[in-house]
Protein backbone atom coordinates (compact mmCIF):
# COMPACT_ATOMS: atom_id res chain seq x y z
CA UNK A 1 0.00 0.00 0.00
CA UNK A 2 1.50 3.34 -1.37
CA UNK A 3 3.43 5.34 1.82
CA UNK A 4 1.63 8.55 1.29
CA UNK A 5 -1.71 7.10 2.46
CA UNK A 6 -2.96 8.36 5.97
CA UNK A 7 -1.51 5.25 8.40
CA UNK A 8 -5.32 4.39 8.83
CA UNK A 9 -6.31 3.71 5.27
CA UNK A 10 -2.47 1.93 4.86
CA UNK A 11 -3.64 -0.33 8.17
CA UNK A 12 -7.10 -1.13 7.25
CA UNK A 13 -7.06 -4.87 7.35
CA UNK A 14 -7.68 -7.13 4.37
CA UNK A 15 -8.49 -10.07 6.55
CA UNK A 16 -11.26 -10.36 9.04
CA UNK A 17 -9.13 -12.00 11.61
CA UNK A 18 -7.01 -8.81 11.52
CA UNK A 19 -9.69 -6.92 12.71
CA UNK A 20 -9.70 -4.86 16.32
CA UNK A 21 -12.37 -5.08 18.47
CA UNK A 22 -16.35 -5.56 18.09
CA UNK A 23 -15.85 -8.99 19.48
CA UNK A 24 -19.68 -9.70 20.11
CA UNK A 25 -19.72 -9.35 16.37
CA UNK A 26 -17.89 -12.08 15.67
CA UNK A 27 -19.77 -14.61 15.32
CA UNK A 28 -22.43 -12.85 12.98
CA UNK A 29 -19.22 -11.39 11.03
CA UNK A 30 -18.00 -14.57 10.29
CA UNK A 31 -21.66 -16.63 9.71
CA UNK A 32 -22.42 -13.99 6.87
CA UNK A 33 -18.96 -14.30 5.31
CA UNK A 34 -20.02 -18.28 4.72
CA UNK A 35 -23.60 -17.40 4.21
CA UNK A 36 -24.76 -18.61 0.57
CA UNK A 37 -26.02 -15.04 -0.08
CA UNK A 38 -25.04 -11.85 1.81
CA UNK A 39 -28.33 -10.18 3.40
CA UNK A 40 -28.29 -6.11 3.39
CA UNK A 41 -26.98 -4.67 6.62
CA UNK A 42 -26.64 -1.25 8.48
CA UNK A 43 -23.78 -0.72 10.43
CA UNK A 44 -24.64 1.70 13.51
CA UNK A 45 -21.62 3.07 15.59
CA UNK A 46 -19.44 6.03 16.28
CA UNK A 47 -16.82 6.90 14.50
CA UNK A 48 -13.80 5.17 14.16
CA UNK A 49 -15.06 1.82 15.36
CA UNK A 50 -14.81 -0.42 12.39
CA UNK A 51 -17.96 0.20 10.23
CA UNK A 52 -16.83 0.67 6.80
CA UNK A 53 -13.80 -1.67 7.33
CA UNK A 54 -16.04 -4.51 8.13
CA UNK A 55 -18.97 -3.59 5.41
CA UNK A 56 -15.51 -3.77 2.61
CA UNK A 57 -14.32 -7.26 4.40
CA UNK A 58 -17.83 -8.31 3.57
CA UNK A 59 -18.14 -6.92 0.30
CA UNK A 60 -14.51 -8.39 -0.74
CA UNK A 61 -15.85 -12.20 0.53
CA UNK A 62 -19.16 -12.09 -1.15
CA UNK A 63 -16.82 -12.44 -4.71
CA UNK A 64 -19.43 -10.10 -5.94
CA UNK A 65 -18.54 -7.12 -8.02
CA UNK A 66 -18.88 -4.18 -5.21
CA UNK A 67 -18.39 -0.15 -5.09
CA UNK A 68 -17.60 2.08 -2.36
CA UNK A 69 -19.59 5.32 -2.27
CA UNK A 70 -20.13 7.99 0.27
CA UNK A 71 -23.63 9.43 0.86
CA UNK A 72 -22.67 13.48 0.74
CA UNK A 73 -20.86 13.16 -2.42
CA UNK A 74 -23.35 11.31 -4.12
CA UNK A 75 -26.42 12.39 -5.66
CA UNK A 76 -29.40 9.93 -7.21
CA UNK A 77 -27.98 10.56 -10.99
CA UNK A 78 -24.20 9.31 -9.78
CA UNK A 79 -25.77 6.45 -8.06
CA UNK A 80 -27.66 4.86 -10.90
CA UNK A 81 -24.49 5.91 -12.74
CA UNK A 82 -22.50 3.74 -10.55
CA UNK A 83 -24.35 1.26 -9.86
CA UNK A 84 -24.40 -0.27 -13.52
CA UNK A 85 -22.93 -4.35 -12.92
CA UNK A 86 -22.39 -3.88 -9.35
CA UNK A 87 -24.25 -6.36 -7.04
CA UNK A 88 -22.92 -5.03 -3.88
CA UNK A 89 -23.23 -0.60 -2.61
CA UNK A 90 -20.57 -0.22 0.25
CA UNK A 91 -22.33 3.04 1.11
CA UNK A 92 -20.90 5.45 3.91
CA UNK A 93 -22.83 7.84 5.86
CA UNK A 94 -26.66 6.94 4.84
CA UNK A 95 -28.26 9.66 7.09
CA UNK A 96 -26.95 12.06 4.62
CA UNK A 97 -29.77 10.93 2.12
CA UNK A 98 -32.81 12.47 2.16
CA UNK A 99 -36.14 9.65 2.49
CA UNK A 100 -36.69 10.51 -1.20
CA UNK A 101 -32.98 9.34 -1.83
CA UNK A 102 -33.07 6.79 0.72
CA UNK A 103 -36.51 5.16 -1.05
CA UNK A 104 -34.28 4.70 -4.26
CA UNK A 105 -32.90 1.71 -2.40
CA UNK A 106 -36.33 -0.18 -1.62
CA UNK A 107 -37.00 -2.03 -4.71
CA UNK A 108 -33.34 -2.65 -5.22
CA UNK A 109 -32.69 -4.11 -1.66
CA UNK A 110 -36.36 -5.81 -1.44
CA UNK A 111 -35.47 -7.45 -5.27
CA UNK A 112 -32.23 -9.18 -4.08
CA UNK A 113 -30.57 -7.04 -7.20
CA UNK A 114 -28.66 -4.73 -5.42
CA UNK A 115 -26.27 -5.76 -1.46
CA UNK A 116 -26.75 -2.90 0.50
CA UNK A 117 -24.12 -2.67 3.55
CA UNK A 118 -24.73 0.76 4.72
CA UNK A 119 -22.95 2.73 7.92
CA UNK A 120 -24.04 5.67 9.86
CA UNK A 121 -23.07 7.38 13.41
CA UNK A 122 -26.59 8.27 13.91
CA UNK A 123 -29.44 6.20 15.85
CA UNK A 124 -30.99 4.24 12.60
CA UNK A 125 -34.70 4.63 14.89
CA UNK A 126 -34.13 9.10 13.82
CA UNK A 127 -31.97 8.88 10.77
CA UNK A 128 -33.53 5.81 8.43
CA UNK A 129 -36.82 5.55 6.92
CA UNK A 130 -39.04 3.05 8.38
CA UNK A 131 -39.01 1.00 4.81
CA UNK A 132 -35.84 1.01 4.23
CA UNK A 133 -34.81 0.11 7.85
CA UNK A 134 -37.28 -3.36 7.65
CA UNK A 135 -35.12 -4.70 4.95
CA UNK A 136 -31.94 -4.25 6.25
CA UNK A 137 -30.16 -6.24 9.74
CA UNK A 138 -28.24 -3.87 12.30
CA UNK A 139 -25.52 -4.15 13.10
CA UNK A 140 -24.39 -1.80 16.17
CA UNK A 141 -20.56 -1.26 16.88
CA UNK A 142 -19.57 0.40 19.94
CA UNK A 143 -16.43 2.59 20.82
CA UNK A 144 -13.30 0.28 20.45
CA UNK A 145 -11.58 -0.20 24.29
CA UNK A 146 -8.34 0.61 25.75
CA UNK A 147 -6.42 -2.65 25.14
CA UNK A 148 -7.64 -2.74 21.43
CA UNK A 149 -6.39 0.42 20.99
CA UNK A 150 -3.17 0.19 22.38
CA UNK A 151 -2.79 -2.74 20.34
CA UNK A 152 -3.82 -0.93 17.33
CA UNK A 153 -1.18 2.24 18.26
CA UNK A 154 1.56 -0.45 18.59
CA UNK A 155 0.55 -1.86 15.17
CA UNK A 156 0.54 2.17 13.62
CA UNK A 157 4.17 2.55 15.55
CA UNK A 158 5.88 -0.37 14.01
CA UNK A 159 4.48 0.33 10.70
CA UNK A 160 6.23 4.04 10.70
CA UNK A 161 9.44 2.72 12.67
CA UNK A 162 7.98 4.75 15.94
CA UNK A 163 9.20 3.29 18.98
CA UNK A 164 6.67 4.28 22.20
CA UNK A 165 6.68 3.63 25.96
CA UNK A 166 3.35 2.33 27.29
CA UNK A 167 2.70 5.19 29.34
CA UNK A 168 2.87 6.98 25.91
CA UNK A 169 0.84 4.71 24.03
CA UNK A 170 -1.75 4.89 27.13
CA UNK A 171 -1.71 8.37 26.90
CA UNK A 172 -2.89 8.13 22.90
CA UNK A 173 -5.38 5.36 23.83
CA UNK A 174 -7.18 7.75 26.07
CA UNK A 175 -6.97 10.74 23.97
CA UNK A 176 -8.88 8.71 20.74
CA UNK A 177 -11.93 7.97 22.43
CA UNK A 178 -12.16 4.67 20.98
CA UNK A 179 -11.96 6.41 17.87
CA UNK A 180 -9.35 3.93 16.08
CA UNK A 181 -8.99 6.88 13.25
CA UNK A 182 -8.40 9.51 15.53
CA UNK A 183 -5.58 6.68 17.28
CA UNK A 184 -3.21 6.76 13.75
CA UNK A 185 -3.60 10.37 12.70
CA UNK A 186 -2.05 10.40 16.72
CA UNK A 187 0.18 8.50 16.35
CA UNK A 188 1.49 9.84 12.77
CA UNK A 189 1.08 13.10 14.66
CA UNK A 190 3.79 11.72 17.26
CA UNK A 191 6.31 10.52 14.78
CA UNK A 192 6.24 13.69 13.11
CA UNK A 193 7.31 15.55 16.81
CA UNK A 194 11.13 15.79 17.34
CA UNK A 195 12.85 12.96 19.00
CA UNK A 196 12.54 14.62 22.56
CA UNK A 197 9.15 15.42 22.15
CA UNK A 198 8.23 11.33 21.48
CA UNK A 199 8.67 10.66 25.38
CA UNK A 200 4.89 10.45 27.45
CA UNK A 201 5.48 13.74 28.91
CA UNK A 202 6.35 15.48 25.55
CA UNK A 203 3.53 13.80 24.03
CA UNK A 204 0.97 15.17 26.74
CA UNK A 205 2.16 18.82 26.19
CA UNK A 206 1.63 18.82 22.69
CA UNK A 207 -1.07 16.63 21.67
CA UNK A 208 -3.70 18.86 20.37
CA UNK A 209 -6.83 19.85 21.63
CA UNK A 210 -8.65 16.20 21.72
CA UNK A 211 -9.22 15.02 24.87
CA UNK A 212 -13.05 16.97 24.93
CA UNK A 213 -14.13 15.75 21.31
CA UNK A 214 -17.51 15.53 20.47
CA UNK A 215 -19.40 13.99 17.80
CA UNK A 216 -21.80 16.65 17.13
CA UNK A 217 -23.24 14.62 13.82
CA UNK A 218 -22.99 10.94 15.85
CA UNK A 219 -25.61 9.67 18.69
CA UNK A 220 -23.69 11.08 21.25
CA UNK A 221 -25.53 14.29 20.32
CA UNK A 222 -28.46 12.70 21.44
CA UNK A 223 -27.28 11.14 24.24
CA UNK A 224 -25.37 13.66 25.86
CA UNK A 225 -29.02 16.17 24.94
CA UNK A 226 -31.20 13.57 26.68
CA UNK A 227 -29.00 13.45 29.85
CA UNK A 228 -29.02 16.97 29.96
CA UNK A 229 -32.43 17.03 30.27
CA UNK A 230 -33.21 14.23 32.32
CA UNK A 231 -30.68 15.64 34.80
CA UNK A 232 -32.61 18.81 34.90
CA UNK A 233 -36.08 16.77 35.35
CA UNK A 234 -34.23 15.05 38.24
CA UNK A 235 -33.33 17.85 40.07
CA UNK A 236 -29.57 17.27 40.16
CA UNK A 237 -27.93 20.53 39.11
CA UNK A 238 -24.50 18.64 39.12
CA UNK A 239 -25.21 16.27 36.68
CA UNK A 240 -26.77 18.95 34.44
CA UNK A 241 -24.02 21.24 34.94
CA UNK A 242 -21.80 18.22 33.76
CA UNK A 243 -23.71 17.24 30.23
CA UNK A 244 -24.10 21.16 29.44
CA UNK A 245 -20.10 21.25 29.95
CA UNK A 246 -19.80 18.31 27.93
CA UNK A 247 -22.17 19.45 24.96
CA UNK A 248 -20.04 22.88 25.52
CA UNK A 249 -16.74 21.89 24.88
CA UNK A 250 -17.34 19.41 22.72
CA UNK A 251 -18.07 22.25 20.14
CA UNK A 252 -21.99 21.67 19.95
CA UNK A 253 -23.76 24.48 18.76
CA UNK A 254 -24.97 26.65 21.51
CA UNK A 255 -29.09 27.47 19.89
CA UNK A 256 -28.99 24.16 19.83
CA UNK A 257 -28.55 23.69 23.65
CA UNK A 258 -31.00 26.64 24.00
CA UNK A 259 -33.79 25.41 22.58
CA UNK A 260 -33.36 22.22 24.77
CA UNK A 261 -33.70 24.01 27.70
CA UNK A 262 -36.51 26.11 26.45
CA UNK A 263 -38.67 22.74 26.05
CA UNK A 264 -37.08 21.97 29.46
CA UNK A 265 -38.24 25.08 30.91
CA UNK A 266 -42.14 24.33 29.22
CA UNK A 267 -42.46 20.39 29.92
CA UNK A 268 -40.95 19.64 33.30
CA UNK A 269 -41.14 22.78 35.22
CA UNK A 270 -44.20 24.40 33.81
CA UNK A 271 -46.45 26.08 36.04
CA UNK A 272 -44.60 25.00 39.48
CA UNK A 273 -42.70 27.65 38.09
CA UNK A 274 -43.73 29.94 35.43
CA UNK A 275 -40.51 32.46 35.43
CA UNK A 276 -38.29 29.67 34.73
CA UNK A 277 -39.34 29.64 30.76
CA UNK A 278 -38.90 33.91 31.02
CA UNK A 279 -35.40 32.60 31.85
CA UNK A 280 -34.75 30.20 28.96
CA UNK A 281 -36.24 32.21 26.95
CA UNK A 282 -33.60 35.53 27.94
CA UNK A 283 -31.08 32.77 28.01
CA UNK A 284 -31.25 32.14 24.43
CA UNK A 285 -31.00 36.33 23.32
CA UNK A 286 -28.45 36.34 25.78
CA UNK A 287 -26.28 33.79 24.65
CA UNK A 288 -27.38 35.00 20.58
CA UNK A 289 -25.99 38.49 21.92
CA UNK A 290 -23.18 37.72 23.96
CA UNK A 291 -22.14 35.06 21.55
CA UNK A 292 -19.10 32.04 22.72
CA UNK A 293 -17.64 31.60 24.73
CA UNK A 294 -18.92 33.60 27.49
CA UNK A 295 -22.27 32.36 26.44
CA UNK A 296 -21.83 29.23 28.95
CA UNK A 297 -22.26 31.76 31.70
CA UNK A 298 -26.01 32.52 30.73
CA UNK A 299 -26.68 28.87 30.18
CA UNK A 300 -24.92 27.65 33.15
CA UNK A 301 -27.28 30.17 35.30
CA UNK A 302 -30.07 28.34 33.54
CA UNK A 303 -29.61 24.96 33.61
CA UNK A 304 -28.92 25.54 37.40
CA UNK A 305 -32.16 27.49 37.56
CA UNK A 306 -34.12 24.98 35.69
CA UNK A 307 -32.27 21.78 37.87
CA UNK A 308 -33.45 23.87 41.44
CA UNK A 309 -36.85 24.67 40.52
CA UNK A 310 -40.05 22.53 41.43
CA UNK A 311 -41.27 20.48 38.87
CA UNK A 312 -44.87 19.86 36.94
CA UNK A 313 -45.57 18.20 33.25
CA UNK A 314 -49.52 19.28 34.09
CA UNK A 315 -49.44 21.41 30.94
CA UNK A 316 -47.74 19.21 28.73
CA UNK A 317 -49.52 15.85 29.83
CA UNK A 318 -52.91 18.24 29.96
CA UNK A 319 -51.68 18.85 25.81
CA UNK A 320 -51.04 15.33 24.93
CA UNK A 321 -54.26 13.53 26.67
CA UNK A 322 -56.20 16.05 24.23
CA UNK A 323 -54.06 15.03 21.56
CA UNK A 324 -54.64 11.49 22.14
CA UNK A 325 -58.92 12.54 22.15
CA UNK A 326 -58.87 13.83 19.21
CA UNK A 327 -56.48 10.96 16.94
CA UNK A 328 -58.49 8.57 18.55
CA UNK A 329 -61.97 9.72 17.76
CA UNK A 330 -61.18 12.85 15.66
CA UNK A 331 -62.26 16.69 16.42
CA UNK A 332 -65.63 16.87 17.57
CA UNK A 333 -67.87 19.91 16.11
CA UNK A 334 -66.99 23.43 18.13
CA UNK A 335 -70.65 24.53 20.13
CA UNK A 336 -72.78 26.90 17.91
CA UNK A 337 -72.44 28.90 20.69
CA UNK A 338 -68.82 29.35 20.73
CA UNK A 339 -69.17 29.50 16.83
CA UNK A 340 -68.69 33.48 15.62
CA UNK A 341 -71.61 34.67 13.52
CA UNK A 342 -70.40 36.71 11.13
CA UNK A 343 -73.08 36.73 8.36
CA UNK A 344 -77.04 36.54 9.02
CA UNK A 345 -77.15 33.14 7.74
CA UNK A 346 -74.70 32.20 10.34
CA UNK A 347 -77.00 33.85 12.71
CA UNK A 348 -79.88 31.80 11.36
CA UNK A 349 -78.35 28.77 11.96
CA UNK A 350 -77.90 29.92 15.42
CA UNK A 351 -73.98 30.47 15.42
CA UNK A 352 -73.58 32.34 18.56
CA UNK A 353 -76.88 32.32 20.06
CA UNK A 354 -77.13 32.40 24.27
CA UNK A 355 -73.27 32.73 24.17
CA UNK A 356 -72.33 34.70 27.65
CA UNK A 357 -69.22 36.86 27.76
CA UNK A 358 -67.72 36.39 30.64
CA UNK A 359 -66.35 40.00 31.50
CA UNK A 360 -70.47 40.85 31.80
CA UNK A 361 -70.29 38.71 35.50
CA UNK A 362 -68.84 38.74 38.37
CA UNK A 363 -64.96 37.58 38.44
CA UNK A 364 -65.32 37.80 35.22
CA UNK A 365 -66.62 34.51 35.05
CA UNK A 366 -70.07 32.65 34.46
CA UNK A 367 -70.45 28.87 34.28
CA UNK A 368 -71.31 27.39 30.76
CA UNK A 369 -69.95 24.87 28.78
CA UNK A 370 -66.89 24.95 25.98
CA UNK A 371 -66.48 21.95 25.09
CA UNK A 372 -68.11 19.71 22.76
CA UNK A 373 -71.42 18.14 23.87
CA UNK A 374 -69.37 14.94 23.46
CA UNK A 375 -67.01 15.64 25.49
CA UNK A 376 -69.03 17.36 28.24
CA UNK A 377 -66.98 16.92 31.78
CA UNK A 378 -64.10 15.56 30.22
CA UNK A 379 -60.77 16.62 32.44
CA UNK A 380 -57.41 16.40 30.54
CA UNK A 381 -56.00 19.34 32.76
CA UNK A 382 -54.91 17.45 36.51
CA UNK A 383 -53.00 20.12 38.51
CA UNK A 384 -49.87 18.97 40.63
CA UNK A 385 -49.29 20.58 44.00
CA UNK A 386 -45.52 21.52 43.18
CA UNK A 387 -44.44 24.88 43.34
CA UNK A 388 -46.59 27.93 41.84
CA UNK A 389 -49.10 25.74 40.64
CA UNK A 390 -51.34 25.21 43.77
CA UNK A 391 -51.64 29.25 43.57
CA UNK A 392 -52.24 29.38 40.07
CA UNK A 393 -55.32 27.11 40.07
CA UNK A 394 -56.81 27.35 43.74
CA UNK A 395 -58.94 29.92 41.84
CA UNK A 396 -59.79 27.01 39.14
CA UNK A 397 -60.50 24.65 41.36
CA UNK A 398 -62.80 27.19 43.51
CA UNK A 399 -64.79 27.82 40.45
CA UNK A 400 -65.37 24.64 39.03
CA UNK A 401 -65.49 23.17 43.10
CA UNK A 402 -62.41 20.99 42.37
CA UNK A 403 -60.70 19.32 45.50
CA UNK A 404 -57.21 18.83 45.42
CA UNK A 405 -57.93 15.15 46.14
CA UNK A 406 -59.99 14.87 43.05
CA UNK A 407 -57.32 15.89 40.75
CA UNK A 408 -56.59 12.32 39.39
CA UNK A 409 -60.36 10.94 39.45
Amino acid sequence: MAVSQPLPERLRPDDVADFLGQGHLTDRIRSFMQAPRLPSLLFFGPPGCGKSTLALLLARASGKKYVRLSAPEAGLQHLRRSLTGVEVLVLDELHRFSKAQQDFFLPLVESGELILLATTTENPSFSVTRQLLSRLHVLRLRPLGHAELVALAKRGAATLQLSLSEAALDILAQAAHGDARTLLNLVEYVAALPEDRKTAEGIKATLPEMLARHDKDGDSHYELASALIKSIRGSDPDAALYYLACLLEGGEDPRFVCRRLILSASEDIGLADPRALQLAVACQQAVEFVGMPEGFIPLAETTTYLALARKSNSSYAAYLAAAKEVKTNGPQAVPLHLRNATTQMQKEWGYGKDYKYPHNYPEAWIRQDYLPAELAGRRFYMPRDNGEEPRLSQWWRKIHNIKKTDDWS
